[in-house]
């Protein structure tokens, strides 16, 4: 037994070194923009930069507008499909696994043809018809996670009889949507909206070929002329998607909780 903990931890071990010390020596390397000392000068020239804020506020609105879409159209259709047609789910797995098949470029370049000047409903045309169309790449893109991550929930609770339930009291389906299932798989719906936080943040394809001013653009731009700020932006981004991934973790310890109380 005591063998055996000793190579397990000796397999962690390596494990996270494999991970943890790139990021440490790009930790360090960022720290050293004064030759003579470690400083945060580096990350203090990212957060004066008037284009790091623009930036990252687009993608924080995207990321935004992107949950409240992606909740709106997910949501439903996993609850009906639950409710009424389980023999609906196989399609709608596969429907949803399609976005991590199709590679984002091809995705965008479909946009871009089906909306362009000379189509029926030209989004490309203006600002906000391009904004429109790269927050429902992202929607795309965070399909499957927001898909899963809700479907999960709907499991850890009784769907049939809390409708029965709100349908005897003279609830209507949207009102048993929204004020009994969604409360009960709250956890689930914000282990997605973080999810599609993480990769709207990080995106680079979508926003570059829509000519989008993100935050990812501006990482590889800043990547591109820079030497010190780059290894910052990644240490930022690093840190933002490990606080999304925290978070979910954090919030899995309430849902056996949340779907006991259901």
């Amino acid at each position: 037994m005591i063998g055996r903990r000793f190579w397990a931890w000796v397999v962690f071990g390596l494990g996270a070194a494999y991970f943890l010390l790139p990021l440490l020596a790009t930790f360090i390397f960022s720290m050293q923009m004064r030759r003579d000392r470690l400083t945060f000068d580096a990350y203090l020239s990212v957060f004066s930069d008037e284009r790091f804020q623009s930036t990252f506020s687009y993608s924080l609105v995207c990321a935004v507008c992107a949950i409240i879409v992606g909740v709106a159209i997910v949501l439903p259709a996993a609850y009906f499909v639950r409710l009424r047609l389980q023999w609906l789910r196989p399609v709608m797995e596969f429907i949803t696994l399609l976005p991590l098949i199709v590679p984002p470029i091809i995705l965008v370049f479909g946009h871009i043809k089906l909306f362009n000047s000379s189509s029926i409903l030209p989004l490309t045309n203006s600002t906000l018809g391009t904004d429109v169309l790269i927050v429902c790449g992202y929607v795309t893109l965070a399909l499957p996670y927001m898909y899963r991550a809700i479907d999960t929930g709907l499991r850890t609770i009784d769907v049939q009889t809390l409708t029965e339930a709100a349908t005897i009291l003279g609830a209507d389906p949207i009102r048993t949507m929204v004020q009994v299932i969604f409360p009960n798989i709250f956890v689930a719906v914000l282990s997605g909206a973080f999810l599609t936080f993480a990769i709207v943040i990080g995106e680079f394809v979508l926003a570059s070929l829509l000519n989008r001013p993100a935050f990812g653009v501006y990482m590889q731009n800043v990547g591109a002329n820079r030497a010190y700020e780059p290894s910052a932006l990644a240490i930022i981004s690093f840190a933002l998607t490990w606080g999304a991934m925290g978070v979910i973790q954090l919030l899995d310890r309430f849902a056996p909780k949340t779907a006991r109380q259901a």
